[in-house]
Parts: structure tokens; sequence; C-alpha cells
């Protein structure tokens, strides 16, 4: 199988600030977390935790910077695409930030990997797809599955015309 290419989708509680993060590696391996949310970032906040509580968290995540410096080992200086729908650019912006650190990644929307599909085509897809595999839109995890059954049908439709 070629190299795929890198999926990102990251979920947010309100303001943008993110609590779980998956991404794919060129194989199809998804890579998945919780990110514990640092005590400033809920105080200088209003912001919720989306579905998850302080606790889940603190024990089932990982540190933000250990977050980055996964990412950057898989995806230095890479372009990543998102779905758009969610905004993973605000919410990396957050992270990076928080630390200091100047993004080592680009961002893309998903659908400009594919010239034959419009945007409304491409949304339309993914829709049919979340229900098809009864996944959950915006959990990281089930967006990355259905961006990469999507890739894969689009890459197969494309042979196909060719």
């Amino acid at each position: 199988m070629a190299d795929l290419p890198g999926f990102i989708a990251i979920e947010v509680g309100d303001e943008d600030l993110p609590v779980a993060i998956a991404w794919t590696l060129p194989d199809g391996q998804l890579k998945h977390t919780l990110i514990q949310p640092d005590p400033d970032w809920l105080q200088r906040s209003d912001a919720s935790l989306g579905d998850y509580t302080e606790d889940e968290l603190n024990m089932m995540g990982v540190s933000p910077i250990d977050v980055l410096r996964e990412l950057e080992e898989d995806h230095y200086n890479e372009t990543l695409y998102s779905n758009g729908l969610v905004d993973d650019e605000q919410a990396l912006s957050w992270l990076f930030d928080e630390y200091g650190m100047d993004p080592f990644i680009q961002l893309a929307p998903a659908d400009s990997l594919y010239e034959h599909l419009t945007l409304g085509e491409w949304h339309r897809q993914r829709n049919d797809l979340f229900n098809e595999l009864g996944l959950e839109p915006f959990k990281p995890e089930d967006e990355l599955q259905v961006m990469l059954t999507l890739h894969m049908r689009a890459q197969s439709e494309a042979e196909d015309q060719a």
C-alpha cells in the first residue's frame, strides 16, 4: 500500500480548548489520545471540556507537551489534512502558544485532496460514511476512520475513471 496522506482531527470543548486529538500515520494506523488540560487553561477561560470531566482528562489524558512531541516525531514539517468542520487550527494554536512553539505542521482541508469531488460531494460522502460505518462525527478517531475510508474510495474511483 502506498503511503497515505496524514489526517488529523481534534475534539474541542468551548473556546477551542483541545480535549482529544488523533492523527494518522503513513500506513493508515491511527494515534489517538485525550489531552490533559493545563490548570491555567481552565482558570483563564470559561471553557468547558466537552463530553469529558477534568478528572477523566487528567487520569486518561496525556500532557499537551507530550502530545506535541509525538506529533512532531510523526509529522515534522508536513501537511496534515483536516475535515475543516471543527477549527482544528485554533485548537493547535492553543497548544503551540501554550509552549511558545512555532507550528511545525501545516493544515489543509481534506477535500482539497480530491479534484474530482466538489466540496458538497465530499461532505455528502463524509456524512454517508458516518451513517454507513455507525461512527460519531467530531470524535477524532471516528473522523479519521471516515477520512481514511473516503480517501481509499476516492482513490479507487479516480483510478477507475483514468
